[in-house]
């Protein structure tokens, strides 16, 4: 993995700022979830906030995003309106699908977020399809496909890799490798211990990120989209990662030693991001965004909390397709 490239200040500000909104916001999701306020699953993003905050900087507006069930980060990196994501994993008709998604179902087409999906590898082919549709239609852009080292194992990666090679398809593959596929480390889970050798197989060029480390991802980024946007074909990254939380709110953390995870807490993306710029005389500008950021998280939760239920009615709108 490269160093971390030199402080553009403007640039480490802007992810600074988007790394602390996901973290504020995952913060107070946890404490809703633990008021009864949201239900069902609920997967945070803790501690992984510089992939997102790093790739999402190099997209452009039109391009396509599918993601997994661990994607309010995602979504937030995204630029979806953090009223209406709160919204939506309370359940609420203000959400970004009238409360009917929720926590693992984010999906907003303003932004090109075309869905957070449960099945584990399930967002593949979608983006496969996407990247084709775009490069039929002769439009400009690039399809990212977020996935978790969950998804090695499964047949869609290896399909949609195959197909997006043999067409030259506008996809970059990103693959947030935190180390555990649910409660199982991955050197268990996983023959491939060097998991970069797999899209190379197929002719996709790879680069292995340090997923900690917001600047570095974005510069990968920038060559791997880069690359998929110029009509070189796809790409694929893997950000090395950890989520400081466990799989989901009610994970219990037996399976990982607690001197691990002490570890990579000392490499937390944004107090390390903070320390650069602090040292660059920003400490006034990093004060300002944490008051910025839990304004803007308080606001979220007030909208949502006093937000309508959708009504028993609406259970039945977008069940099928209108007749021409």
């Amino acid at each position: 993995m490269a160093n971390s490239p030199s402080l553009d200040i403007p640039i480490a500000l802007a992810l600074y700022r988007r790394m602390s909104l996901i973290r504020r916001f995952e913060e107070r999701v946890s404490e809703l979830y633990k008021q009864g306020k949201i239900s069902g699953f609920l997967h945070l993003y803790i501690g992984e906030e510089a992939v997102a905050s790093g790739v999402f900087s190099a997209l452009a507006p039109q391009d396509y995003v599918v993601s997994h069930y661990r994607a309010h980060g995602h979504a937030l990196a995204r630029g979806v309106d953090p009223n209406r994501l709160m919204a939506e994993l309370c359940g609420k008709e203000t959400g970004t699908s009238q409360g009917k998604g929720g926590s693992m179902h984010i999906f907003d087409t303003s932004k090109g977020f075309l869905g957070g999906y449960a099945i584990v590898g399930g967002m593949l082919p979608i983006a496969a399809g996407l990247a084709l549709g775009a490069k039929l239609n002769g439009e400009d852009r690039v399809a990212l496909a977020i996935f978790g080292d969950g998804a090695l194992n499964e047949g869609e990666l290896w399909e949609s890799m195959n197909l997006a090679s043999l067409w030259g398809l506008p996809v970059v593959f990103l693959l947030e490798n935190n180390g555990y596929g649910m409660g199982t480390a991955t050197k268990r889970a996983c023959a491939l211990q060097e998991i970069r050798r797999a899209p190379e197989l197929y002719g996709i060029k790879t680069e292995v990120v340090d997923g900690m480390d917001a600047l570095a991802v974005r510069e990968a980024a920038l060559r791997a989209i880069s690359q998929a946007r110029s009509g070189k074909g796809p790409a694929f990254i893997e950000a090395i990662c950890y989520r400081f939380q466990g799989h989901s709110i009610t994970d219990q953390l037996l399976y990982r030693e607690r001197a691990e995870e002490e570890e990579w807490k000392l490499r937390d993306p944004i107090a390390k991001l903070g320390n650069q710029l602090e040292d660059a005389g920003m400490k006034v500008e990093i004060d300002t965004i944490a008051q910025e950021v839990a304004k803007t998280v308080d606001e979220a939760a007030a909208f949502a909390d006093t937000s309508q239920w959708a009504p028993e009615q609406s259970m039945y709108d977008h069940v099928f397709a209108e007749a021409e």
